[in-house]
Protein backbone atom coordinates (compact mmCIF):
# COMPACT_ATOMS: atom_id res chain seq x y z
CA UNK A 1 0.00 0.00 0.00
CA UNK A 2 1.39 3.38 -1.02
CA UNK A 3 1.92 5.96 1.71
CA UNK A 4 1.60 9.69 0.95
CA UNK A 5 3.34 12.32 3.05
CA UNK A 6 3.90 16.04 2.56
CA UNK A 7 7.44 17.36 2.36
CA UNK A 8 9.02 20.68 1.39
CA UNK A 9 11.45 20.61 -1.56
CA UNK A 10 13.86 23.37 -2.63
CA UNK A 11 13.14 24.28 -6.26
CA UNK A 12 16.76 25.29 -6.84
CA UNK A 13 18.74 22.30 -5.57
CA UNK A 14 16.19 19.63 -4.59
CA UNK A 15 16.86 19.69 -0.83
CA UNK A 16 14.03 17.97 1.09
CA UNK A 17 12.77 18.85 4.58
CA UNK A 18 9.65 17.84 6.55
CA UNK A 19 9.04 21.49 7.57
CA UNK A 20 9.09 24.76 5.64
CA UNK A 21 12.30 26.79 5.87
CA UNK A 22 12.82 30.37 4.75
CA UNK A 23 16.39 29.68 3.63
CA UNK A 24 17.46 26.41 2.01
CA UNK A 25 20.33 24.76 3.94
CA UNK A 26 21.49 23.07 0.73
CA UNK A 27 22.07 26.01 -1.62
CA UNK A 28 21.30 29.08 0.52
CA UNK A 29 18.46 30.39 -1.67
CA UNK A 30 15.54 32.19 -0.01
CA UNK A 31 11.82 31.35 -0.36
CA UNK A 32 12.52 28.36 -2.62
CA UNK A 33 10.89 25.63 -0.45
CA UNK A 34 7.63 24.38 -2.00
CA UNK A 35 5.30 21.78 -0.49
CA UNK A 36 5.04 18.51 -2.46
CA UNK A 37 3.50 15.11 -1.86
CA UNK A 38 5.89 12.19 -1.69
CA UNK A 39 4.59 8.69 -2.35
CA UNK A 40 6.42 5.71 -0.90
CA UNK A 41 5.51 2.45 -2.62
CA UNK A 42 7.22 -0.85 -1.80
CA UNK A 43 6.19 -2.29 -5.20
CA UNK A 44 7.63 0.62 -7.21
CA UNK A 45 10.39 -0.32 -9.68
CA UNK A 46 12.33 2.26 -11.67
CA UNK A 47 12.87 1.81 -15.39
CA UNK A 48 16.35 0.98 -16.66
CA UNK A 49 18.18 4.23 -17.32
CA UNK A 50 20.41 3.40 -20.28
CA UNK A 51 20.96 -0.32 -20.80
CA UNK A 52 20.57 -3.68 -19.08
CA UNK A 53 22.71 -6.78 -19.06
CA UNK A 54 25.99 -4.95 -19.56
CA UNK A 55 29.16 -6.31 -18.00
CA UNK A 56 32.36 -4.45 -17.16
CA UNK A 57 34.77 -4.27 -20.10
CA UNK A 58 38.44 -3.35 -20.32
CA UNK A 59 38.91 0.07 -21.88
CA UNK A 60 41.36 -1.38 -24.43
CA UNK A 61 38.66 -3.78 -25.71
CA UNK A 62 35.99 -1.09 -26.21
CA UNK A 63 35.64 0.06 -29.81
CA UNK A 64 36.23 3.77 -30.32
CA UNK A 65 35.02 5.85 -33.22
CA UNK A 66 33.97 9.32 -34.28
CA UNK A 67 30.41 10.20 -33.32
CA UNK A 68 27.97 10.20 -36.22
CA UNK A 69 26.50 13.69 -36.51
CA UNK A 70 23.42 15.16 -38.15
CA UNK A 71 23.82 18.35 -40.17
CA UNK A 72 21.25 20.78 -38.74
CA UNK A 73 21.28 22.89 -41.91
CA UNK A 74 22.38 25.92 -39.85
CA UNK A 75 26.16 26.36 -39.88
CA UNK A 76 26.21 28.59 -36.78
CA UNK A 77 24.31 25.95 -34.78
CA UNK A 78 26.65 23.23 -36.09
CA UNK A 79 29.62 25.31 -34.94
CA UNK A 80 28.23 25.68 -31.40
CA UNK A 81 27.40 21.94 -31.18
CA UNK A 82 30.93 21.02 -32.22
CA UNK A 83 30.22 20.01 -35.83
CA UNK A 84 26.61 18.82 -35.78
CA UNK A 85 24.03 16.92 -33.75
CA UNK A 86 25.34 13.67 -32.21
CA UNK A 87 23.06 10.60 -32.25
CA UNK A 88 21.63 9.73 -28.83
CA UNK A 89 22.69 13.06 -27.32
CA UNK A 90 20.62 15.33 -25.04
CA UNK A 91 20.95 19.06 -25.69
CA UNK A 92 19.48 21.63 -23.32
CA UNK A 93 18.78 25.13 -24.65
CA UNK A 94 17.73 28.04 -22.44
CA UNK A 95 17.11 31.75 -22.84
CA UNK A 96 14.79 34.62 -21.97
CA UNK A 97 11.14 34.45 -23.13
CA UNK A 98 10.74 35.65 -26.71
CA UNK A 99 14.45 35.42 -27.51
CA UNK A 100 13.87 32.95 -30.39
CA UNK A 101 14.40 29.43 -28.96
CA UNK A 102 11.27 27.92 -30.53
CA UNK A 103 11.98 29.70 -33.82
CA UNK A 104 15.50 28.27 -34.02
CA UNK A 105 14.34 24.75 -33.13
CA UNK A 106 11.48 24.79 -35.65
CA UNK A 107 13.89 25.84 -38.41
CA UNK A 108 16.32 23.09 -37.33
CA UNK A 109 13.53 20.49 -37.23
CA UNK A 110 12.46 21.41 -40.78
CA UNK A 111 16.04 21.15 -42.10
CA UNK A 112 16.66 17.73 -40.49
CA UNK A 113 13.24 16.40 -41.60
CA UNK A 114 13.95 17.37 -45.22
CA UNK A 115 17.40 15.77 -45.17
CA UNK A 116 17.14 12.70 -42.91
CA UNK A 117 13.55 11.69 -42.13
CA UNK A 118 10.89 11.88 -39.41
CA UNK A 119 11.21 14.57 -36.72
CA UNK A 120 8.87 14.93 -33.74
CA UNK A 121 8.25 18.38 -32.22
CA UNK A 122 6.62 18.01 -28.77
CA UNK A 123 5.18 21.21 -27.33
CA UNK A 124 3.65 21.55 -23.89
CA UNK A 125 3.15 25.32 -24.20
CA UNK A 126 1.57 25.78 -27.63
CA UNK A 127 -1.15 24.05 -29.63
CA UNK A 128 -0.57 22.47 -33.03
CA UNK A 129 -2.33 25.42 -34.70
CA UNK A 130 0.01 27.95 -33.07
CA UNK A 131 3.09 26.02 -34.18
CA UNK A 132 1.61 25.72 -37.69
CA UNK A 133 1.16 29.53 -37.82
CA UNK A 134 4.81 30.04 -36.89
CA UNK A 135 5.82 27.38 -39.40
CA UNK A 136 3.98 29.19 -42.21
CA UNK A 137 5.81 32.41 -41.33
CA UNK A 138 9.18 30.61 -41.32
CA UNK A 139 8.50 28.68 -44.51
CA UNK A 140 8.44 25.23 -42.85
CA UNK A 141 7.13 22.78 -45.47
CA UNK A 142 8.54 19.30 -44.68
CA UNK A 143 5.85 16.56 -44.53
CA UNK A 144 8.21 14.50 -42.31
CA UNK A 145 7.92 17.02 -39.45
CA UNK A 146 5.31 15.85 -36.91
CA UNK A 147 3.80 18.16 -34.26
CA UNK A 148 2.50 16.87 -30.91
CA UNK A 149 0.92 18.98 -28.17
CA UNK A 150 1.30 16.85 -25.04
CA UNK A 151 2.68 17.12 -21.50
CA UNK A 152 2.38 13.51 -20.22
CA UNK A 153 5.82 11.87 -20.52
CA UNK A 154 4.31 8.36 -20.74
CA UNK A 155 2.06 9.35 -23.68
CA UNK A 156 5.03 11.04 -25.39
CA UNK A 157 7.03 7.81 -25.08
CA UNK A 158 4.19 5.86 -26.72
CA UNK A 159 4.14 8.26 -29.68
CA UNK A 160 7.93 8.06 -30.04
CA UNK A 161 7.70 4.25 -30.12
CA UNK A 162 4.95 4.46 -32.75
CA UNK A 163 6.44 7.13 -35.07
CA UNK A 164 10.12 6.17 -34.52
CA UNK A 165 11.56 9.62 -35.29
CA UNK A 166 15.27 10.26 -35.80
CA UNK A 167 15.16 13.57 -33.89
CA UNK A 168 12.90 14.86 -31.08
CA UNK A 169 12.36 18.40 -29.71
CA UNK A 170 10.71 18.92 -26.31
CA UNK A 171 9.42 22.43 -25.56
CA UNK A 172 9.70 22.68 -22.60
CA UNK A 173 10.89 20.35 -19.80
CA UNK A 174 9.07 22.45 -17.15
CA UNK A 175 5.66 21.57 -18.66
CA UNK A 176 6.11 17.77 -18.62
CA UNK A 177 4.78 15.53 -15.85
CA UNK A 178 4.87 11.86 -14.87
CA UNK A 179 1.66 10.19 -13.62
CA UNK A 180 3.37 8.25 -10.84
CA UNK A 181 4.43 11.54 -9.17
CA UNK A 182 1.89 13.71 -7.38
CA UNK A 183 3.91 16.95 -7.49
CA UNK A 184 3.08 19.72 -9.97
CA UNK A 185 4.78 20.04 -13.41
CA UNK A 186 7.95 22.11 -13.18
CA UNK A 187 8.78 20.96 -9.64
CA UNK A 188 12.18 19.48 -8.87
CA UNK A 189 10.97 15.88 -8.70
CA UNK A 190 8.98 16.12 -11.96
CA UNK A 191 11.85 17.77 -13.87
CA UNK A 192 14.31 15.19 -12.54
CA UNK A 193 12.16 12.15 -13.41
CA UNK A 194 11.05 13.45 -16.83
CA UNK A 195 14.67 14.27 -17.74
CA UNK A 196 15.70 10.78 -16.69
CA UNK A 197 13.00 9.27 -18.92
CA UNK A 198 14.06 11.42 -21.89
CA UNK A 199 17.69 10.40 -21.38
CA UNK A 200 16.67 6.72 -21.31
CA UNK A 201 14.68 7.12 -24.54
CA UNK A 202 17.53 8.94 -26.27
CA UNK A 203 20.29 6.55 -25.25
CA UNK A 204 18.36 3.28 -25.85
CA UNK A 205 16.81 4.35 -29.18
CA UNK A 206 19.86 6.38 -30.34
CA UNK A 207 17.69 9.49 -30.86
CA UNK A 208 19.09 13.01 -30.32
CA UNK A 209 16.86 15.18 -28.11
CA UNK A 210 16.65 18.96 -27.97
CA UNK A 211 15.13 20.10 -24.66
CA UNK A 212 14.00 23.68 -23.98
CA UNK A 213 14.35 24.92 -20.39
CA UNK A 214 13.04 28.06 -18.70
CA UNK A 215 15.26 30.64 -17.00
CA UNK A 216 14.83 32.54 -13.74
CA UNK A 217 14.54 36.32 -13.37
CA UNK A 218 18.31 36.45 -12.88
CA UNK A 219 18.82 34.72 -16.26
CA UNK A 220 20.01 31.42 -14.77
CA UNK A 221 18.69 28.00 -15.74
CA UNK A 222 15.51 27.23 -13.78
CA UNK A 223 15.12 23.95 -11.93
CA UNK A 224 17.56 21.59 -10.20
CA UNK A 225 21.26 21.61 -11.05
CA UNK A 226 21.05 17.87 -11.74
CA UNK A 227 19.33 18.74 -15.05
CA UNK A 228 22.55 20.30 -16.39
CA UNK A 229 24.60 17.31 -15.20
CA UNK A 230 22.35 14.78 -16.96
CA UNK A 231 22.40 16.30 -20.45
CA UNK A 232 25.35 16.20 -22.87
CA UNK A 233 25.20 19.80 -24.09
CA UNK A 234 23.91 23.03 -22.57
CA UNK A 235 23.30 26.02 -24.87
CA UNK A 236 22.39 29.55 -23.78
CA UNK A 237 20.54 31.94 -26.10
CA UNK A 238 21.49 35.55 -25.29
CA UNK A 239 20.48 38.96 -26.56
CA UNK A 240 18.01 41.78 -26.06
CA UNK A 241 14.51 41.39 -27.50
CA UNK A 242 14.67 45.04 -28.62
CA UNK A 243 17.79 44.33 -30.72
CA UNK A 244 18.12 42.22 -33.86
CA UNK A 245 21.21 40.20 -32.91
CA UNK A 246 21.17 36.96 -30.91
CA UNK A 247 24.17 35.01 -29.60
CA UNK A 248 24.03 31.26 -29.02
CA UNK A 249 26.71 30.28 -26.50
CA UNK A 250 27.92 26.83 -25.37
CA UNK A 251 27.96 26.34 -21.60
CA UNK A 252 28.68 22.59 -21.61
CA UNK A 253 29.53 20.21 -24.45
CA UNK A 254 30.70 16.60 -24.16
CA UNK A 255 31.30 16.40 -27.92
CA UNK A 256 33.19 19.66 -28.54
CA UNK A 257 34.58 22.89 -27.11
CA UNK A 258 32.65 25.08 -24.66
CA UNK A 259 33.93 28.42 -25.95
CA UNK A 260 32.19 28.69 -29.34
CA UNK A 261 29.41 31.15 -30.13
CA UNK A 262 26.91 31.40 -32.96
CA UNK A 263 25.62 34.79 -34.12
CA UNK A 264 22.10 35.22 -35.51
CA UNK A 265 19.92 38.07 -36.65
CA UNK A 266 16.17 38.02 -35.99
CA UNK A 267 14.25 38.77 -39.19
CA UNK A 268 10.60 38.46 -40.28
CA UNK A 269 11.30 35.04 -41.82
CA UNK A 270 13.05 33.71 -38.70
CA UNK A 271 16.63 33.65 -37.51
CA UNK A 272 19.29 34.42 -40.11
CA UNK A 273 22.83 33.26 -39.38
CA UNK A 274 25.68 35.80 -39.41
CA UNK A 275 28.83 34.17 -40.80
CA UNK A 276 30.95 37.37 -40.56
CA UNK A 277 30.15 38.93 -37.15
CA UNK A 278 33.06 41.40 -37.25
CA UNK A 279 31.52 43.16 -40.26
CA UNK A 280 28.17 43.38 -38.45
CA UNK A 281 29.58 44.73 -35.18
CA UNK A 282 31.68 47.34 -37.03
CA UNK A 283 28.99 48.29 -39.55
CA UNK A 284 28.38 51.77 -38.10
CA UNK A 285 31.76 52.18 -36.42
CA UNK A 286 32.67 55.52 -34.83
CA UNK A 287 36.20 54.45 -33.92
CA UNK A 288 37.69 57.68 -35.29
CA UNK A 289 36.05 59.70 -32.50
CA UNK A 290 37.39 60.29 -29.02
CA UNK A 291 36.67 57.54 -26.51
CA UNK A 292 36.11 54.90 -29.22
CA UNK A 293 38.55 52.07 -29.99
CA UNK A 294 38.32 48.83 -32.02
CA UNK A 295 39.61 45.73 -30.22
CA UNK A 296 40.03 42.08 -31.20
CA UNK A 297 38.69 39.20 -29.09
CA UNK A 298 38.52 35.43 -29.49
CA UNK A 299 35.26 33.51 -29.07
CA UNK A 300 36.32 29.88 -29.25
CA UNK A 301 38.19 29.51 -32.55
CA UNK A 302 36.55 32.58 -34.05
CA UNK A 303 38.25 36.03 -34.08
CA UNK A 304 35.79 38.92 -33.70
CA UNK A 305 36.45 42.66 -33.92
CA UNK A 306 34.21 44.92 -31.83
CA UNK A 307 34.14 48.58 -30.95
CA UNK A 308 34.50 49.64 -27.33
CA UNK A 309 33.37 53.11 -26.22
CA UNK A 310 34.23 55.02 -23.04
CA UNK A 311 32.75 58.24 -21.66
CA UNK A 312 34.49 60.01 -18.75
CA UNK A 313 32.79 63.10 -17.31
CA UNK A 314 33.60 65.16 -14.24
CA UNK A 315 31.14 64.88 -11.35
CA UNK A 316 30.46 66.65 -8.05
CA UNK A 317 29.04 63.52 -6.44
CA UNK A 318 30.82 62.01 -3.45
CA UNK A 319 30.73 58.53 -5.03
CA UNK A 320 31.40 58.69 -8.79
CA UNK A 321 29.57 56.14 -10.97
CA UNK A 322 31.25 53.19 -12.67
CA UNK A 323 28.97 51.64 -15.31
CA UNK A 324 30.10 48.91 -17.71
CA UNK A 325 27.94 47.20 -20.35
CA UNK A 326 29.53 44.18 -22.02
CA UNK A 327 32.64 44.30 -19.80
CA UNK A 328 33.14 42.90 -16.31
CA UNK A 329 32.85 45.76 -13.80
CA UNK A 330 35.78 44.45 -11.74
CA UNK A 331 37.96 44.50 -14.89
CA UNK A 332 37.03 48.17 -15.44
CA UNK A 333 37.94 49.03 -11.84
CA UNK A 334 41.29 47.23 -12.24
CA UNK A 335 42.20 49.23 -15.37
CA UNK A 336 41.15 52.51 -13.68
CA UNK A 337 43.35 51.69 -10.67
CA UNK A 338 46.37 51.03 -12.94
CA UNK A 339 45.84 54.32 -14.81
CA UNK A 340 45.57 56.30 -11.58
CA UNK A 341 48.51 54.67 -9.79
CA UNK A 342 51.03 54.23 -12.62
CA UNK A 343 50.16 57.06 -15.04
CA UNK A 344 48.85 59.64 -12.52
CA UNK A 345 45.60 60.15 -14.47
CA UNK A 346 42.86 61.14 -11.97
CA UNK A 347 39.51 59.35 -12.26
CA UNK A 348 38.42 59.76 -8.62
CA UNK A 349 36.26 62.81 -9.46
CA UNK A 350 34.80 61.42 -12.72
CA UNK A 351 31.85 59.27 -13.73
CA UNK A 352 32.98 56.45 -16.04
CA UNK A 353 30.71 54.73 -18.58
CA UNK A 354 31.91 51.90 -20.83
CA UNK A 355 29.94 50.14 -23.57
CA UNK A 356 30.66 47.34 -26.05
CA UNK A 357 28.83 48.14 -29.29
CA UNK A 358 26.47 45.43 -30.56
CA UNK A 359 25.51 43.89 -27.21
CA UNK A 360 28.43 41.43 -27.04
CA UNK A 361 29.78 40.40 -23.62
CA UNK A 362 33.58 40.28 -23.51
CA UNK A 363 35.32 37.60 -21.44
CA UNK A 364 39.04 37.41 -20.82
CA UNK A 365 41.73 40.06 -21.11
CA UNK A 366 41.83 40.73 -24.86
CA UNK A 367 40.23 44.17 -24.49
CA UNK A 368 42.41 45.54 -21.64
CA UNK A 369 44.69 47.77 -23.75
CA UNK A 370 41.78 49.00 -25.89
CA UNK A 371 39.75 49.83 -22.78
CA UNK A 372 42.67 51.75 -21.22
CA UNK A 373 43.25 53.79 -24.41
CA UNK A 374 39.52 54.51 -24.77
CA UNK A 375 39.40 55.83 -21.18
CA UNK A 376 42.48 58.03 -21.74
CA UNK A 377 41.06 59.29 -25.05
CA UNK A 378 37.82 60.30 -23.37
CA UNK A 379 39.32 62.02 -20.30
CA UNK A 380 41.90 63.91 -22.39
CA UNK A 381 39.43 64.72 -25.17
CA UNK A 382 41.85 63.44 -27.84
CA UNK A 383 41.29 61.06 -30.72
CA UNK A 384 43.73 58.28 -31.58
CA UNK A 385 46.46 59.58 -33.89
CA UNK A 386 46.17 56.46 -36.04
CA UNK A 387 43.88 55.84 -38.99
CA UNK A 388 41.86 52.57 -38.86
CA UNK A 389 43.68 51.20 -35.78
CA UNK A 390 43.12 47.80 -34.17
CA UNK A 391 44.17 47.51 -30.51
CA UNK A 392 45.13 44.13 -28.97
CA UNK A 393 46.76 43.45 -25.61
CA UNK A 394 46.43 42.60 -21.91
CA UNK A 395 47.34 45.12 -19.22
CA UNK A 396 49.09 43.96 -16.03
CA UNK A 397 49.01 45.59 -12.59
CA UNK A 398 52.45 47.08 -13.17
CA UNK A 399 51.16 48.85 -16.34
CA UNK A 400 53.06 46.47 -18.65
CA UNK A 401 51.31 45.25 -21.82
CA UNK A 402 51.28 41.47 -21.83
CA UNK A 403 50.93 39.15 -24.86
CA UNK A 404 47.65 37.49 -25.78
CA UNK A 405 46.97 34.14 -27.44
CA UNK A 406 45.85 33.86 -31.09
CA UNK A 407 47.20 37.35 -31.81
CA UNK A 408 48.04 36.34 -35.40
CA UNK A 409 44.40 35.36 -36.08
CA UNK A 410 43.14 38.68 -34.72
CA UNK A 411 45.62 40.60 -36.88
CA UNK A 412 44.58 38.64 -39.99
CA UNK A 413 40.92 39.42 -39.21
CA UNK A 414 41.87 43.11 -38.93
CA UNK A 415 43.63 43.02 -42.30
CA UNK A 416 40.57 41.39 -43.85
CA UNK A 417 38.44 44.24 -42.46
CA UNK A 418 40.80 46.88 -43.95
CA UNK A 419 42.66 48.09 -40.84
CA UNK A 420 45.87 49.99 -41.63
CA UNK A 421 47.44 50.11 -38.15
CA UNK A 422 47.70 47.28 -35.63
CA UNK A 423 48.82 47.89 -32.02
CA UNK A 424 50.00 44.62 -30.40
CA UNK A 425 52.18 43.56 -27.42
CA UNK A 426 55.92 43.45 -28.12
CA UNK A 427 56.15 39.76 -27.16
CA UNK A 428 53.61 38.82 -29.88
CA UNK A 429 55.91 40.14 -32.65
CA UNK A 430 57.33 36.76 -33.76
CA UNK A 431 54.09 35.36 -35.24
CA UNK A 432 53.03 38.61 -36.97
CA UNK A 433 54.36 38.90 -40.52
CA UNK A 434 52.47 41.32 -42.74
CA UNK A 435 53.19 44.17 -45.12
CA UNK A 436 49.56 45.23 -45.57
CA UNK A 437 49.41 47.17 -42.31
CA UNK A 438 51.72 49.07 -39.99
CA UNK A 439 52.44 46.98 -36.88
CA UNK A 440 53.11 49.02 -33.71
CA UNK A 441 54.79 47.06 -30.90
CA UNK A 442 53.99 48.05 -27.31
CA UNK A 443 55.59 46.90 -24.04
CA UNK A 444 53.96 49.32 -21.54
CA UNK A 445 50.96 51.62 -21.18
CA UNK A 446 53.18 54.73 -21.15
CA UNK A 447 54.74 53.64 -24.45
CA UNK A 448 51.29 53.01 -25.90
CA UNK A 449 50.16 56.56 -25.06
CA UNK A 450 53.26 58.07 -26.73
CA UNK A 451 52.78 56.08 -29.93
CA UNK A 452 48.99 56.17 -30.23
CA UNK A 453 48.14 59.79 -29.32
Amino acid sequence: MAKVKNIFVCQSCGYENPKWLGKCPGCGSWNSMVEEQKTSNADFTRAVTISSGNKPKSIVNIKSGEYERFDTGISELNRVLGGGLVRGSLTLISGDPGIGKSTLLLQTADNIAKKYGKVLYVSGEESEEQIKMRGDRLGVTSPELYILSETNIDVIEEHIAEIQPIFVIVDSIQTLFKNSLTSAPGSVSQVRECSSDLMRMGKTRNIPFFIVAHVTKQGELAGPRVLEHMVDTVLSFEGERTEDFRILRTVKNRFGTTSEIGVFEMANAGLREITDPSRVFLEDSSATKEGAVVIGIMEGTRPILVEIQALVSETKAVMPRRTAVGIDNSRLNLILAVLEKKLRIPFYNCDVYVNVVGGLNIDGTYGDLGLALALISSIKGKELNLEKALIIGEVGLTAEVRPVSYCDRLVNEGLKMGFKNVVIPYRNREKIKTKDAKVILISSLKEAINKVF
